[in-house]
């Protein structure tokens, strides 16, 4: 494939993610669960998907098995080609830290240490020096519209602010995907759609793949495509408008 633009040939998207015949069963005997009911799951590279569900559907499981926070019972779950059931928990660590960005609806930000500290703290794990911490973790800030706000704490921003800080501490270690659960969750409308508004100049200016958790329908709106699981299984994976920011 050519670019139209420079006349290279463009890379073709690569598959970040595949899930085949996952499944998820908690418990044994009369108090078993079974979460996923074997899942067959393709995520490209630069995608934004929302996933979304009634509760106990399956969509956090889901995410959570995404994330390497938890693992599935059977079935395959690759990503970016290396099987991650063959993994051990702290290679699986190793691919959240070097690979994924993770974004909560709670914020999980530390009270009494400042923006810049706080979105520091992944690369502190990467084994970066001082400076090269803090350099990056400005520019994340500025990023996200946040220059001039690093030495405030949590206590002294807005709870559309915090959820900027969370994201630029997702993103200050350059992830390939970045895994959000519920971001708007406790936000008001327009703040909602400033976070929703971020997360889509991200993947379409960074090429990060997004792949986010929401009830909220308004919300889902900006993805590019939306998967539906209902009772364990995908019950639709369509393609979806999306809105540009």
């Amino acid at each position: 494939m050519t670019d139209p633009d420079n006349g290279t040939v463009a890379r073709p998207p690569e598959e970040l993610i595949a899930f085949r015949g996952v499944t998820k069963v908690y418990g044994r005997g009369d108090a078993c669960m079974q979460a996923l009911r074997g899942i067959d799951l393709d995520i490209i590279e630069g995608e934004f998907v929302a996933i979304m569900g009634p509760s106990g559907s399956g969509k956090s499981t889901c995410m959570n098995i995404l994330g390497c926070l938890d693992t599935p019972t059977a079935g395959s779950y690759r990503f970016k080609g290396v099987e991650v059931g063959h993994l051990t928990r702290n290679q699986r660590a190793l691919l959240r830290r070097h690979y994924q960005g993770f974004v909560f609806q709670g914020y999980n930000l530390l009270n009494r240490t400042s923006a810049l500290e706080n979105v520091e703290l992944p690369l502190i794990y990467r084994g970066f020096s001082s400076a090269e911490r803090r350099e990056r973790a400005r520019e994340a800030l500025e990023t996200v519209s946040l220059t001039g706000w690093e030495t405030h704490t949590p206590g002294e921003l807005s709870g559309g602010q915090q959820q900027r800080v969370a994201i630029a501490r997702a993103i200050v270690t350059k992830p390939a995907v970045l895994l959000a659960d519920e971001p708007t969750g406790n936000l008001d409308t327009a703040r909602s759609r400033e976070i929703m508004e971020l997360l889509t100049a991200l993947n379409r200016d960074r090429g990060i793949t997004v792949i986010m958790v929401t009830h909220e329908l308004d919300m889902a709106a900006y993805a590019s495509r939306v998967i539906r699981f209902v009772d364990g299984l995908v019950a639709s994976d369509k393609p979806n408008g999306g809105k540009s920011s």
